[in-house]
C-alpha cells in the first residue's frame, strides 16, 4: 500500500490547455511515443473550460489538480484576421493567461510551460532576434493586440517567480505548422492556407492565387519537431527566460519557396499567380536558435520539404474532418 501511494504522490499530471489544436495534438503523439510511467497527460479544450472565465478556469484546475501545465490555448488568426481584430486578440489572450497562470500559483502547479510567438519581437530591430530582444521596441503593427498580450506572458512569468518562486517558464516557436492545423482560407496560416487553396484550385481546375509578392521570408518549424522540444522544455529547462524555438537561420524560406513546396506535394499542374495587391506584412523576422543549439546539440529537424508533404497527406486524407 504504501508503494502505491508514493507511486501516485511522484506521478505528474500534465495539463495541456489547447490540446486539441495544432501543437496539442502533435505533443499527444509524441508523448504517446514516449511514454513514462510516472506522467499523466490531460488534454483539454475549449469544450473543457472556457479559459477567459475565471470560475471555469479554476474549477479546471479543482478538477484535475495538474502538478505541471503546458500552457497553448489562445485566440488565434492569421494577418487578415489579425488586421481586423487587434482589440480582440488583446483582451481575450490577455484573459485566457492570467486566469491560466494565476490559477497555476493557486494550485501549487510545479511548472508551466507557455507559448508564445515570434511575432512579439519588435518590428524595428537588428537581426537575428534573440530572446533578449522580447522588450525592446513595439511590434508590428498588423498584430499587435496579440503580441502585446502573448509578451505579458513574459511579464507575468517573472513576477510570479519574484514574487512567488514559481517556475514559469515559456518558449518561443516560429511558424508552426503540421497535422491538424486550421486550413481556413481567410483566418489560417500560411502553410495550411496555400495547401488548402492548391487543393481547391486542383479539385475546381483553376488557377492558384498566392496573396503577397511571395517575397516575405520565414522560418517554419513542423509540429512534431516543436511537440519533442516542448516535452524537453518540460522535463528539463528549468529556466525561467524564454528558449525559441526554431530551425537555424540558414533554413529561413520565402512564401514562394514554401508555395512551390506544396505545388509540388500537391502535384498541381495549373497557373500560379501572384495577388501583389494584397499585403505582405513583417518581410522578415530572422530567429536565433543558438540558445536552444547550446542546450540540445545534438537535435534533429524534419526537412521541411518532408514535413510538407506529410501535412498535404495528412490533409487529403482528412479533407472532411480537417479544420477549415
Amino acid at each position: 500500500m504504501a508503494d502505491v501511494e508514493k507511486k501516485l504522490k511522484d506521478t505528474k499530471t500534465i495539463l495541456v490547455t489547447g490540446g486539441t489544436g495544432l501543437v496539442g495534438m502533435a505533443i499527444k503523439e509524441m508523448a504517446d511515443l514516449d511514454k513514462r510511467p510516472d506522467e499523466n497527460w490531460v488534454f483539454v479544450s475549449s469544450k473543457d473550460a472556457d479559459l477567459t472565465s475565471e470560475a471555469e478556469t479554476s474549477a479546471l484546475f479543482e478538477k484535475y489538480k495538474p502538478t505541471h501545465v503546458i500552457h497553448l490555448a489562445a485566440m488565434v488568426g492569421g494577418l487578415f484576421r489579425n488586421l481586423k481584430y487587434n482589440l480582440d486578440f488583446w483582451r481575450i489572450n490577455i484573459k485566457i493567461n492570467d486566469n491560466v497562470l494565476h490559477n497555476a500559483y493557486k494550485h501549487n502547479v510545479s511548472k508551466v510551460v507557455s507559448c508564445l510567438s515570434t511575432c512579439i519581437f519588435p518590428d524595428k530591430t537588428t537581426y537575428p532576434i534573440d530572446e533578449t530582444m522580447i522588450h525592446n521596441g513595439p511590434p508590428h503593427d498588423s498584430n499587435f493586440g496579440y503580441a502585446f498580450a502573448k509578451r505579458m506572458i513574459d511579464v507575468q512569468n517573472k513576477a510570479y517567480h519574484s514574487q512567488h518562486g514559481c517556475t514559469f517558464t515559456s518558449v518561443i516557436p516560429t511558424n508552426v505548422f503540421g497535422p491538424y492545423d486550421n486550413f481556413n482560407l481567410q483566418d489560417g496560416h500560411v502553410i495550411p492556407g496555400l495547401i488548402h487553396k492548391i487543393y481547391r484550385a486542383k479539385e475546381d481546375d483553376t488557377e492558384f492565387t498566392i496573396w503577397g509578392t511571395g517575397s516575405p521570408r520565414r522560418q517554419f518549424i513542423y509540429s512534431k519537431d516543436l511537440a519533442r522540444l516542448f516535452i524537453w522544455v518540460l522535463r528539463e529547462y528549468d529556466d525561467i527566460s524564454p528558449i525559441i524555438l526554431s530551425v537555424g537561420e540558414e533554413d529561413e524560406v520565402s512564401i514562394k519557396e514554401v508555395a512551390d513546396m506544396i505545388i509540388e506535394a500537391c502535384e498541381f499542374r495549373g497557373k500560379v499567380i501572384l495577388d501583389t495587391s494584397k499585403s505582405d506584412g513583417q518581410f522578415k523576422k530572422t530567429a536565433s536558435n543558438a540558445k536552444l543549439k547550446n542546450l540540445q546539440p545534438d537535435f534533429k529537424f524534419t526537412p521541411i520539404e518532408q514535413a510538407i508533404k506529410e501535412t498535404v497527406t495528412w490533409f487529403m486524407e482528412n479533407y472532411e474532418t480537417a479544420r477549415k
